[in-house]
């Protein structure tokens, strides 16, 4: 019997990805079918509900799903879900689509029918509306999240407010039966995992406590640090990337993969450590998209989500910790839930900020390092990027050399680079 946590929702594995004769016939019916077209962000959340990724969710959001999950990060339903999972749509398809009808999903980049869909609603929102999504949702509370700065910077630097804002606004909820997983299990074989193959390798392994990494930069030796800290305090860890769509600057998912692998064969006890990649785009929401970090990593069959330093933000929107402190003020997390299944089981690892301590000759954290500024070596997924894009040295302890090679490798061969834009989080500029 598994020793894993049991999925999100208290439902088991939502699974709608049909396979076999099945697909088949629902692909002949998805061809007469009004075709919509999705986005590659939607493409990412359609394919992590057919997979069982986005446990309990079996299709796109109400607007009550949407009202909840932005206001009190709770599904209609009271299930706990931190992040919006909607599905935008032009008018044209909105007025002529009526509520019992089916349609096919396509992806036009990729020539795809992704999947079809039973439409249960349909509704709007106004511009006001996803302006509120945004403060409740991607607003922080670092310096560029003020009130008297947000707005004026948001549109043009966070990425998540510029998808928000960039939707339709009409909208489309229902059920959908997915059929395709696009090119992420061809091209990225070996590394992409549904939610049911992790729990078979980690049940094979006997592990029942599993934490897992998120990691959208190539993998430093604060990573590795946090890795092994958590292979100390738990049965393995899940050292799984991101693998669908980032920003301009960010280094692709082949070549990340490629330095965690050179990492797991020369630095780690393979018995006690799974790489692993999922299909999303980042959405950059800092704090909430911890939380949905954590929701579908126990899917996974995670029980612990490493939460570092600046998890999942982007320029100075949020404040260091915040997606740690998050975590503390969530539905269910300090009163009893009338339903547990709908709570968040997967717990918060908290670490503190990691760096190299030149004076301890070795990792440390500012819990355990008692030294001073002038003697640690700042490291962070950022900082590295720009001195690799800027061709300038990467300073002593930063990295493993196996690793630099593959990185340098990879920066000599771009014919255009973007400039990657320093954020204190990222700078040490925070630093006491």
């Amino acid at each position: 019997m598994s020793k894993l946590l049991p999925p999100h929702g208290g439902k088991g594995l939502t699974v709608t990805l049909l396979e076999g004769s099945e697909r088949d016939a629902e692909l002949k019916k998805a061809q007469g079918l009004r075709k919509v077209e999705i986005s590659r962000g939607e493409r990412g959340d359609l394919i992590m509900i057919g997979t069982g990724g986005f446990s309990p969710l079996g299709g796109f959001m109400t607007r009550e799903d949407w009202k909840g999950v932005c206001e009190n990060m709770l599904l209609a339903d009271g299930t706990f879900w931190p992040v919006p999972v909607n599905l935008s749509v032009s008018k044209e398809d909105f007025d002529a689509i009526n509520d019992g009808d089916e349609v096919a999903l396509y992806f036009a980049e990729k020539d795809e029918f992704m999947a079809t869909m039973k439409i249960t609603q349909k509704w709007e929102k106004s511009e006001d509306d996803k302006k509120w999504e945004c403060e409740t949702v991607y607003k922080g509370q670092g310096e560029e999240s003020a009130d008297d700065v947000f707005w004026k910077i948001a549109m043009e630097d966070h990425p998540g407010v510029q998808r928000v804002m960039a939707d339709k606004n009409y909208f489309l909820a229902g059920p959908v039966k997915v059929l395709s997983e696009g090119d992420f299990p061809t091209k990225f074989k070996g590394t992409y995992m549904r939610p049911a193959d992790a729990r078979a390798e980690f049940d094979k392994r006997g592990w029942g406590t599993v934490a897992a990494l998120q990691l959208r930069n190539p993998m430093h030796r604060s990573h590795e640090h946090l890795v092994k800290i958590a292979i100390e305090v738990c049965d393995g860890a899940f050292i799984h990337s991101l693998i669908g769509a980032l920003k301009p600057g960010d280094i692709p998912a082949e070549v990340r993969i490629e330095c965690i692998n050179t990492l797991i064969d020369g630095y780690f006890v393979k018995d006690f450590a799974v790489q692993g990649g999922y299909p999303l785009d980042m959405r950059y929401a800092g704090p909430r998209e911890a939380l949905l970090h954590a929701t579908f990593r126990q899917n996974y069959g995670v029980s612990h989500m490493i939460i570092g330093r600046d998890h999942a933000g982007v320029g100075d929107f949020y404040t260091l910790f915040e997606a740690q402190e998050i975590f503390d003020r969530i539905p269910y997390a300090q009163e009893g839930c009338p339903d547990p299944g709908k709570a968040l089981l997967c717990k918060p690892l908290k670490i503190d900020w990691t760096f190299y301590c030149k004076k301890c000759d070795g990792m440390a954290s500012m819990r355990t390092c008692p030294h001073g500024k002038d003697d640690r070596v700042i490291l962070s997924g950022t900082k590295l990027r720009k001195a690799l894009s800027d061709g300038e040295p990467v300073v002593d302890h930063f990295g493993r050399e196996e690793v630099l090679e593959i990185l340098r490798e990879y920066y000599a061969g771009l014919t255009e680079k973007v400039e990657v834009k320093m954020q204190k989080a990222a700078s040490g500029a925070d630093m006491k």
